[in-house]
């Protein structure tokens, strides 16, 4: 398949999941489905699930596995927080970017360097990253000083002092509020279309344009810059990367630090959304960046999907905790996609030696579709709501889902999380 061709398939892909979720919300008689309240919500709530995996992307590219994305974006809020009650957004943004690749470092110092597992130097970075923050605080805001004076508290910081200015994108929001008018309608599909392009253009904030710009820029960087190249040959074979004059350490310290970076900015639009830090806010959106990425094959388009249904599956579930039975009938209909595809295949003429080629695993997944399917649609049918404790669960049950399906297609860079030492080919 060619470049363009898979454009068209994303496209077609997204065009379906619309007129799904439209039929989805006829059907319900739920508008907040595609209300612009609603993708307004999930806009906000997949930048910094979508920065984190950007994070994760630059990292893995480079050949570090990076779980410590969840502590990075830690150390960005509180530093985000710290500087913007001082000195405003200008400075909570540069402190935030500055504690998330200072997180970077520390990762790059003990994988790159000394050779730490890449898995439990994550796992420090991600306790670290509390345990530094909460010392921090326990200092700096203790009772009688300044910051406690302006409200900070041993889990949460003063106000900052301004917010990041919002704008409404030119010609689609300007003038009358026809989008807004075409929303209110109902009316199938174009009521739909028109509160998605209303929550994505209306009252957008500035650090929201520049997280979504840093996706095609991610793209170009990686894809289409000599410094691209030689990063992700140090994912796929350092030692041939070394061969043709490439500095491999340089090349994955400044990946891992450019990392911690983008986590740290992920942390500092949640110290935005907020107006300030708390501790424990990050909620585990760096473990769901690093699945959004692992749901994007390691590729930004795919990336940016996947942090769009996480944020539109917690966007949903803070807008109305009775639509998320919806997703049952949205699973249910995929699902029967899915099955329809592989019915296709295997009706397709000349195909008698695929389906013998097809292993138990191949018919445990259509197996498995075929009872998934069934089980959603009854508990559509059946269950008016879900218990809250069900529904807080939602994105995390949708992440592990998620991973799953993707589990089957995946194609990791190849020396991801190898320990590299220059002349010692494995």
């Amino acid at each position: 398949m060619t470049r363009v061709g898979k454009y068209h398939v994303a496209l077609i892909a997204v065009a379906g999941f619309i007129l799904l979720i439209s039929l989805v919300r006829v059907v319900t008689d739920y508008p907040v489905l595609t209300s612009s309240g609603t993708v307004a919500v999930a806009l906000a709530l997949a930048v910094p699930i979508g920065l984190a995996g950007l994070g994760g992307l630059w990292a893995e590219r480079a050949g570090v596995v990076n779980i410590g994305l969840e502590g990075m974006m830690v150390l960005g809020t509180w530093f985000a927080g710290w500087a913007g009650y001082q000195w405003g957004p200008v400075a909570a943004l540069i402190a935030g970017l500055l504690g998330g690749a200072l997180g970077g470092l520390i990762h790059a110092i003990a994988t790159v360097s000394f050779g730490v597992d890449h898995i439990i130097s994550g796992v420090a970075i991600n306790l670290l990253g509390p345990g530094v923050t909460r010392f921090l605080s326990e200092v700096l805001y203790k009772e009688g000083t300044p910051a406690a004076d302006a409200g900070a508290g041993i889990t949460t910081s003063p106000a900052i002092s301004g917010s990041a200015p919002s704008v409404s994108l030119p010609v689609l929001s300007d003038g009358p509020d026809v989008f807004g008018w075409l929303e209110n309608t109902h009316w199938f599909l174009l009521s739909d279309v028109a509160g998605i392009l209303r929550g994505l253009t209306h009252d957008v904030s500035l650090l929201t344009i520049l997280a979504v710009l840093l996706l095609p820029l991610t793209f170009f960087v990686l894809w289409r810059t000599a410094f691209g190249l030689r990063l992700r040959s140090a994912g796929e074979n350092p030692w041939a990367a070394e061969s043709l004059g490439v500095n491999v350490y340089r090349i994955k310290y400044a990946a891992v630090v450019i990392s911690g970076a983008f986590a740290g900015l992920g942390g500092v639009f949640l110290v935005f959304f907020s107006t300030k830090y708390v501790e424990g806010q990050t909620q585990g959106r760096g473990f769901i960046g690093l699945a959004a990425m692992i749901f994007g094959n390691w590729r930004p388009g795919g990336l940016a999907a996947g942090a769009s249904l996480f944020g539109y599956a917690e966007g949903l579930r803070l807008r109305s905790t009775g639509a998320i039975t919806s997703f049952f009938l949205v699973g249910a209909v995929l699902l029967l996609v899915y099955l329809a595809i592989q019915l296709r295949r295997m009706l397709a003429p000349g195909r008698p030696a695929e389906l013998a080629a097809m292993g138990a695993k191949e018919y445990i997944l259509i197996g498995g579709a075929v009872v998934g399917t069934g089980v959603l649609f009854w508990l559509w049918l059946t269950v008016e709501q879900l218990p809250n404790e069900f529904v807080y669960m939602t994105p995390h049950v949708l992440t592990l889902l998620v991973l799953l399906v993707a589990s089957q297609r995946l194609r990791m860079p190849k020396a991801d999380g190898v320990r590299y030492r220059r002349g010692e080919q494995h």
